[in-house]
């Protein structure tokens, strides 16, 4: 295979990272929560156009219908059933947790050669009690501290809160504080889907 351009952050990053936290809380949280109401996981994604940061669409985890429903496979179910839709290559793909590793090639498969996420493998297995993506790396691919490759021949990848941190103030402190905020929203979603978790029916609850 052919190494493809390599996509670059944006010069005024402040301004991507505001849209991507922006469309996660008033996009795709109301969404999710919706679906978290309905026994499903707080994993949500979203599609935006690289030119302008519009948004193309969002979606969330709907696994109770379907166990390969994840947030970002939802999303890109969507994506498909749309008429007129853009080609990946115009798109930014924003994924509020990390995604797995059936996700991480659906991601691939679709042509996509970017993604942003918000939260970590290693949040989503300490803070939200989700092991299964570092388990399924370790026991499936034999990575154990589950680093695949961030930059590869297919795409690159960034966290939302590390880049966050290379900027300077006062966006880092603006951003980082409402990176804060989600947090807190995250926290309360996942309380609610901790609380109905014994009685799911999705085999990796």
């Amino acid at each position: 295979m052919t190494k493809r351009d390599t996509f670059e952050l944006p010069g005024d990053r402040a301004r991507l990272f505001s849209r991507l936290l922006e469309t996660i809380e008033f996009e795709i949280v109301p969404l999710t929560t919706r679906g978290v109401a309905a026994g499903n996981k707080v994993f949500g994604a979203a599609l935006l156009r690289k030119s302008d940061l519009g948004l193309v669409l969002a979606d969330t985890n709907n696994e109770t219908a379907n166990p390969l429903w994840h947030g970002e496979i939802h999303c890109l179910k969507s994506y498909y059933e749309l008429e007129d839709r853009p080609g990946t290559d115009e798109l930014i793909f924003l994924s509020t947790h990390e995604p797995c590793s059936l996700c991480l090639s659906a991601i691939t498969w679709a042509g996509f050669d970017n993604f942003f996420y918000l939260f970590s493998h290693e949040n989503s297995r300490d803070s939200f009690a989700i092991p299964h993506d570092l388990k399924i790396l370790a026991e499936v691919f034999g990575l154990e501290d589950g680093q695949y490759n961030r930059r590869n021949a297919y795409w690159s990848c960034w966290s939302i809160r590390d880049e966050i941190g290379r900027l300077d103030d006062p966006e880092r402190r603006r951003l980082g504080e409402w990176a804060d905020r989600l947090d807190k929203l995250y926290e309360a979603l996942s309380g609610t889907y901790q609380e109905s978790r014994s009685a799911s029916a999705i085999p990796l609850p």
